[in-house]
């Protein structure tokens, strides 16, 4: 409400079906996804806004799954066409306000679902890069998946954790308070490898580290 948007929590939405398209289970994909579009066709709302990069993603995707159904390929291309990750979203924004001051430096981890599925990369640093007081270092390899990918951290365990140990050890480097990413998967795994490492170092998706920043501008102007 902030940025001047009001939010409408869609009623008879529910799973995006991303987790059953990734383990090969289309039909039960192709239902969810019809019971998301025909709920948001219900909906008076122009944009649908998502803030997990996996569940975008897929969302974009809908029409993919109904290629053998014209009427439901239609209804899906439409619906596709409102979806919105959260950072293009707000990073579109004309009158959105300047954010309140943190000092921090944070790194900031591409999730794949955003960075290559969605190619979506400068919106989330033009948003960081807007608060008053952030350092942002930009980590090498900030691009290299970081092993959570969907259920690939649940059939490739080992795989999962050498390739988190690796954007880990990228992150750290520059020495961060906060890591941020824009997908919750990526947040859990990278936050379980940093517990391991016994890391003094947050990991925080974007959102709340701009509800933060605004909040702060809150406290200060009163």
């Amino acid at each position: 409400s902030v940025c001047g948007c009001s939010v409408e929590a869609t009623a008879g939405q529910g799973c995006c079906g991303a987790l059953h398209a990734h383990t090969g289970d289309t039909p039960r994909a192709r239902r969810l996804a019809q019971r998301n579009i025909a709920a948001f066709e219900r909906s008076p709302t122009k944009d649908i806004i998502v803030n997990a990069a996996g569940c975008g993603n897929m969302l974009k995707k809908y029409p993919e799954l109904f290629e053998d159904d014209p009427s439901w390929h239609a209804r899906a291309k439409r619906f596709s066409q409102r979806v919105k990750d959260v950072t293009e979203y707000l990073d579109a924004l004309s009158d959105r306000p300047t954010p309140g001051r943190i000092e921090t430096t944070v790194t900031c981890q591409d999730a794949c679902h955003l960075a290559h599925a969605q190619r979506i990369t400068a919106a989330p640093r033009r948003l960081l890069q807007s608060i008053p007081g952030l350092k942002l270092v930009e980590m090498q390899e900030s691009a290299l998946c970081c092993g959570s990918a969907g259920i690939y951290n649940l059939t490739q365990p080992r795989m999962a954790t050498v390739l988190r140990e690796r954007k880990l050890d990228q992150a750290l480097a520059t020495h961060p308070d906060v890591i941020v990413t824009t997908n919750p998967g990526c947040l859990l795994h990278l936050r379980a490898g940093l517990a391991r490492r016994k890391a003094n170092v947050r990991v925080a998706h974007i959102i709340d580290l701009l509800a933060e920043a605004y909040g702060s501008r809150k406290d200060t102007a009163q």
